[in-house]
């Protein structure tokens, strides 16, 4: 299968209670994690990571399944298209 590049956000409501969780899931699908940025939100007491991901749609969306299965978590990913030049979601 082939591999795709895209993003990953991921939003945590509740940051003492995920954070936890969600870094366990990413350390799982480290080898496809090309970057991670993370940055709090305080005024609205929440808290964005982005990923930038190379990995097949199967693994990515194994890791986001995992990740949106975490309660206080919302997740959302693009990948690039390679045949069509364009994004899917």
């Amino acid at each position: 299968m082939e591999k795709q590049v895209g993003v990953v956000a991921v939003i945590i409501k509740d940051r003492m209670s995920a954070s936890r969780k969600v870094n366990e899931v990413l350390s799982q699908y480290g080898e496809m994690i090309i970057g991670r940025m993370g940055i709090p939100y305080h005024q609205r007491n929440t808290h964005i990571i982005s990923i930038i991901v190379d990995g097949t749609t199967d693994e990515i969306g194994a890791m986001t399944g995992k990740l949106g299965s975490i309660p206080e978590v919302l997740v959302k990913s693009t990948l690039v298209n390679k045949t069509k030049g364009c994004c899917s979601q």
